[in-house]
C-alpha cells in the first residue's frame, strides 16, 4: 500500500505550473486551505503519479474552478475548464519538467490556456482607466 501526497509544494514545479483558466504563472499558497491562481482563483491541487516511467517526478496538478473568481473580462481573457476541472500530468526534474498530457483532452470543445497567452492584451477595465 502506498501513501498519496496532496498539496505537496515545489517551488520549481510552481515555477512551471501556469493558469489553464487564464494563463498567468503566479500561485499563492493560504495555509490549511490551498493553492490558488493569483489572477482568477482557480484550485491546485498537487498529487503524485502513481506512475513515473523512470522520470525524477510525476506529478498530477488537478485544477477546479469552484473557487474561480467572475474575473468580468472579456471572454477571450480566460477560457473555462469542462465540467469545473482538469488535470495535466506533468514529468521531469527542476528545470526540465514536460507536460505529458491533459485530462480531458484538447479539443476542438476545449483547449487550455497557454502559459502568458493573453499577457500581450490589455484588459478592458485598465484600457477604461488609462484613458
Amino acid at each position: 500500500m502506498s501513501l498519496e501526497v496532496l498539496n505537496r509544494h515545489s517551488e520549481a514545479l510552481f515555477e512551471f505550473l501556469w493558469c489553464p483558466v487564464c494563463g498567468h504563472e503566479v500561485f499563492s499558497h493560504i495555509p490549511f486551505e490551498g493553492v490558488f491562481c493569483k489572477h482568477c482563483n482557480t484550485q491546485v491541487e498537487l498529487q503524485e503519479s502513481q506512475e513515473d516511467r523512470g522520470y525524477e517526478e510525476a506529478v498530477l496538478a488537478c485544477f477546479d474552478t469552484d473557487t474561480t473568481w467572475n474575473l468580468h473580462v472579456d471572454e477571450k481573457l480566460r477560457r473555462d475548464l469542462p465540467d469545473g476541472s482538469a488535470r495535466v500530468k506533468i514529468f521531469g526534474a527542476p528545470g526540465a519538467y514536460t507536460v505529458d498530457w491533459w485530462s480531458p483532452e484538447p479539443s476542438d470543445d476545449w483547449e487550455p490556456v497557454k502559459r502568458g497567452e493573453f499577457d500581450d492584451l490589455e484588459e478592458p477595465d485598465e484600457v477604461a482607466h488609462l484613458a
